[in-house]
C-alpha cells in the first residue's frame, strides 16, 4: 500500500475516533447534524474556495450531481449516528456502524467495480468484520435492539457514501478538497429549513452541546478529506476497511473516558481488528 495513503488513513482514524467521542456527548438529530455541516462549511471555506478556483476543479453537472447525492447520504449518516448514540454505548454503536460499512463497501467494490484486492486484503477485511461484530457481542447493559438496529443502519449509510464519494474523486474526476467542501455546504443548506423550525432544540444545543458541535464540525470534514485523498492513491477495497483501526481507538476512549463496560471483550475484539488492519496495510492488488 502507498505509504502516503497509509499515513492519511491512520491520521483520519485518530481524528474520526476523537470526533465520535464528542458526538456521543451531543444529544440530538437534525439540529446537531445541521450544526456539524454549518461549522464544517466555514472551517473548510478558505481551502475549498481556493480549490474551486483551479481550472482542473471546475464542476460539471455530473459532478454537481455527485455532490448533492453525497450531501443527502451524509445527512442520513449523521442523523442515524446521533440517534444510535442516544440508545447505546460508544464502544457498541461505533464498531457496529464502522464494521458494517466497510465490509459492504469492499464487497461492492469487488463485485461491481471490478477491483481485485490480494489475499491479504481479503483476509484483513474479513478479520475487521469478525472483530467488529465480536465487539458488538459484548453489549450487555450498554445496548438494546434499537441500538443494534441504529448501528447497522448507520453502517449502511457508511457503505453508500464510501462507494459514492470514492467514485466521485476517482472516476468522475472531482477534486477531493472541492468535493468535501461543497458536500458540507450543500448539506448545511438542505438542513437549514428543518433546523430553523426546531427553535427549542436550537436553544438547547446552543446551551449544552456547542463545544461538541464545533469540534465535530471541524474534525469530521478534515478526517474525511484525508480519506478522500487516500482513495486517489489506493483501492477502495483496501482503504475502506483499513480506516476502521479507529474502532480500536474508540473502544479505548469508551472504556477510559466514558467508563463503559465489557472492556476486556471489546478490547480483545478491537485488537483482532487491528491485526486485520495491519494485513490490509501490507496487502498488494492481485
Amino acid at each position: 500500500m502507498d505509504p502516503l495513503a497509509l499515513a492519511l488513513v491512520l491520521g483520519s482514524a485518530g481524528l474520526h475516533a476523537g470526533w465520535n467521542l464528542l458526538a456521543k456527548r451531543a444529544r440530538g438529530g437534525f439540529v446537531v447534524a445541521w450544526g456539524y455541516a454549518l461549522v464544517g462549511t466555514f472551517a473548510l471555506a478558505p481551502a475549498g474556495v481556493l480549490a474551486l478556483t483551479r481550472a482542473d476543479a471546475a464542476l460539471s453537472p455530473t459532478a454537481w450531481g455527485f455532490v448533492v447525492v453525497s450531501a443527502v447520504l451524509h445527512i442520513g449518516y449523521f442523523v442515524s449516528l446521533q440517534r444510535a448514540y442516544g440508545l447505546g454505548d460508544l464502544s457498541l454503536v461505533y464498531p457496529l456502524a464502522r464494521g458494517t460499512g466497510p465490509v459492504l463497501a469492499t464487497i461492492v467494490a469487488v463485485t461491481l467495480l471490478g477491483e481485485r484486492p490480494g489475499r491479504l486484503a481479503l483476509l484483513g477485511a474479513a478479520a475487521v468484520a469478525v472483530a467488529a461484530f465480536g465487539l458488538a457481542g459484548g453489549a450487555g447493559a450498554g445496548g438494546s435492539p434499537r441500538a443494534f438496529r441504529g448501528g447497522f443502519a448507520t453502517g449502511l449509510f457508511i457503505a453508500a457514501y464510501t462507494l459514492w464519494d470514492a467514485t466521485a474523486v476517482t472516476r468522475a474526476g472531482v477534486a477531493p478538497l472541492a468535493f468535501a467542501w461543497l458536500s458540507e455546504a450543500v448539506r448545511a443548506a438542505l438542513l437549514t429549513p428543518l433546523a430553523l423550525t426546531r427553535r427549542d432544540e436550537l436553544r438547547r444545543v446552543g446551551r449544552e452541546a456547542l463545544v461538541p458541535v464545533i469540534g465535530v464540525g471541524v474534525a469530521s470534514p478534515l478526517a474525511y478529506l484525508a480519506v478522500l485523498y487516500a482513495f486517489t492513491l489506493a483501492p477502495i477495497s483496501v482503504v475502506a476497511p483499513l480506516r476502521e483501526v479507529s474502532m480500536l481507538i474508540t473502544v479505548v476512549l469508551g472504556a477510559g473516558v466514558l467508563r463503559e463496560g465489557n472492556v476486556r471483550r471489546r478490547l480483545a475484539s478491537a485488537a483482532a481488528m487491528a491485526v486485520g488492519a495491519a494485513l490490509l496495510a501490507l496487502s498488494r492488488p492481485a
